[in-house]
Protein backbone atom coordinates (compact mmCIF):
# COMPACT_ATOMS: atom_id res chain seq x y z
CA UNK A 1 0.00 0.00 0.00
CA UNK A 2 2.92 2.50 0.69
CA UNK A 3 4.66 1.48 -2.36
CA UNK A 4 1.59 2.67 -3.88
CA UNK A 5 1.40 5.78 -2.42
CA UNK A 6 5.19 7.03 -3.59
CA UNK A 7 4.46 6.13 -6.85
CA UNK A 8 1.52 7.71 -7.30
CA UNK A 9 3.29 11.01 -5.75
CA UNK A 10 6.05 10.36 -7.98
CA UNK A 11 3.72 10.50 -11.06
CA UNK A 12 1.69 13.61 -9.70
CA UNK A 13 4.68 15.48 -9.12
CA UNK A 14 6.11 14.19 -12.88
CA UNK A 15 3.03 15.13 -14.19
CA UNK A 16 2.86 18.49 -12.84
CA UNK A 17 6.06 19.43 -13.70
CA UNK A 18 5.82 18.71 -17.11
CA UNK A 19 2.85 20.56 -17.18
CA UNK A 20 4.72 23.55 -16.25
CA UNK A 21 7.33 23.15 -18.20
CA UNK A 22 4.70 22.86 -21.45
CA UNK A 23 3.32 25.84 -19.94
CA UNK A 24 6.27 27.86 -20.72
CA UNK A 25 6.81 26.99 -23.52
CA UNK A 26 3.23 27.70 -24.75
CA UNK A 27 3.57 31.09 -23.30
CA UNK A 28 7.14 31.56 -25.23
CA UNK A 29 5.42 30.67 -28.22
CA UNK A 30 2.63 33.34 -27.84
CA UNK A 31 5.28 36.02 -26.95
CA UNK A 32 7.71 35.16 -29.67
CA UNK A 33 7.74 38.08 -32.23
CA UNK A 34 7.16 40.48 -29.38
CA UNK A 35 10.29 41.90 -30.18
CA UNK A 36 9.39 41.98 -34.11
CA UNK A 37 5.85 43.74 -32.90
CA UNK A 38 7.89 46.49 -30.46
CA UNK A 39 10.12 47.05 -33.31
CA UNK A 40 7.86 47.69 -35.77
CA UNK A 41 5.94 49.76 -33.74
CA UNK A 42 2.40 48.12 -34.22
CA UNK A 43 0.12 48.99 -31.19
CA UNK A 44 -2.70 47.33 -32.42
CA UNK A 45 -0.71 43.81 -32.54
CA UNK A 46 1.08 44.53 -29.01
CA UNK A 47 -2.41 45.19 -27.62
CA UNK A 48 -3.76 42.01 -29.26
CA UNK A 49 -0.74 39.40 -27.99
CA UNK A 50 -0.83 41.15 -24.45
CA UNK A 51 -4.52 40.44 -24.12
CA UNK A 52 -4.18 36.79 -25.55
CA UNK A 53 -0.89 36.21 -22.99
CA UNK A 54 -4.10 37.72 -20.49
CA UNK A 55 -6.85 35.56 -21.19
CA UNK A 56 -4.60 32.95 -21.95
CA UNK A 57 -2.27 32.55 -19.14
CA UNK A 58 -3.50 35.32 -16.92
CA UNK A 59 -0.70 37.11 -16.63
CA UNK A 60 -0.31 40.85 -17.01
CA UNK A 61 3.15 42.62 -18.43
CA UNK A 62 4.78 43.44 -15.17
CA UNK A 63 4.65 39.34 -15.04
CA UNK A 64 6.59 38.17 -18.21
CA UNK A 65 8.59 41.98 -18.85
CA UNK A 66 11.35 41.46 -16.84
CA UNK A 67 11.98 37.88 -18.97
CA UNK A 68 11.82 39.06 -22.30
CA UNK A 69 14.92 40.21 -24.32
CA UNK A 70 15.11 41.69 -27.59
CA UNK A 71 18.85 41.99 -28.37
CA UNK A 72 19.91 41.99 -24.78
CA UNK A 73 17.65 44.89 -24.52
CA UNK A 74 14.20 44.95 -22.69
CA UNK A 75 10.93 45.75 -24.42
CA UNK A 76 10.91 49.72 -23.10
CA UNK A 77 14.55 49.91 -24.47
CA UNK A 78 14.13 48.62 -27.94
CA UNK A 79 11.33 50.86 -28.26
CA UNK A 80 13.23 53.73 -27.72
CA UNK A 81 16.39 52.39 -30.02
CA UNK A 82 13.68 51.77 -32.50
CA UNK A 83 11.50 55.23 -32.19
CA UNK A 84 8.39 53.21 -31.48
CA UNK A 85 6.94 55.85 -29.64
CA UNK A 86 3.11 54.47 -29.73
CA UNK A 87 4.58 51.12 -28.53
CA UNK A 88 6.79 52.66 -26.31
CA UNK A 89 4.27 54.46 -24.22
CA UNK A 90 1.84 51.71 -24.40
CA UNK A 91 4.33 49.88 -22.81
CA UNK A 92 5.30 52.39 -20.11
CA UNK A 93 1.59 52.83 -19.13
CA UNK A 94 1.06 49.24 -18.53
CA UNK A 95 4.21 48.40 -16.64
CA UNK A 96 3.90 49.91 -12.51
CA UNK A 97 5.66 52.94 -11.85
CA UNK A 98 7.82 51.44 -9.03
CA UNK A 99 8.95 48.88 -11.47
CA UNK A 100 10.10 51.37 -14.27
CA UNK A 101 11.92 53.15 -11.37
CA UNK A 102 13.82 49.72 -10.49
CA UNK A 103 17.32 48.76 -11.87
CA UNK A 104 16.95 46.49 -15.50
CA UNK A 105 19.37 43.42 -16.25
CA UNK A 106 22.28 45.14 -16.27
CA UNK A 107 21.62 47.45 -13.29
CA UNK A 108 20.89 50.64 -14.84
CA UNK A 109 17.38 52.59 -14.08
CA UNK A 110 15.30 53.53 -17.78
CA UNK A 111 16.03 57.14 -16.87
CA UNK A 112 20.08 56.37 -16.49
CA UNK A 113 20.17 54.13 -19.31
CA UNK A 114 18.28 57.14 -21.69
CA UNK A 115 20.59 60.00 -20.32
CA UNK A 116 23.52 57.79 -21.01
CA UNK A 117 21.86 57.12 -24.64
CA UNK A 118 20.89 61.01 -25.22
CA UNK A 119 17.57 59.20 -25.39
CA UNK A 120 15.97 62.49 -23.36
CA UNK A 121 14.63 64.06 -26.37
CA UNK A 122 11.79 60.67 -27.14
CA UNK A 123 8.46 61.14 -25.94
CA UNK A 124 8.96 57.75 -24.25
CA UNK A 125 11.45 59.60 -22.02
CA UNK A 126 8.80 61.98 -21.26
CA UNK A 127 6.15 59.41 -20.55
CA UNK A 128 8.52 57.58 -18.32
CA UNK A 129 9.32 60.83 -16.01
CA UNK A 130 5.83 61.79 -15.82
CA UNK A 131 5.21 57.97 -14.29
CA UNK A 132 7.88 58.02 -11.74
Amino acid sequence: MLKIVKTSLVIAASTLAFSNAAQANDINEALANICTIVQADDKGELRKKMRSVQSDYKLKLRDYYSGISCNGQSLIRTALTSNAVEVGTLLVKQMPSKELAEPEADGKTLQAWIAEQGLQSSPISAEINGRI
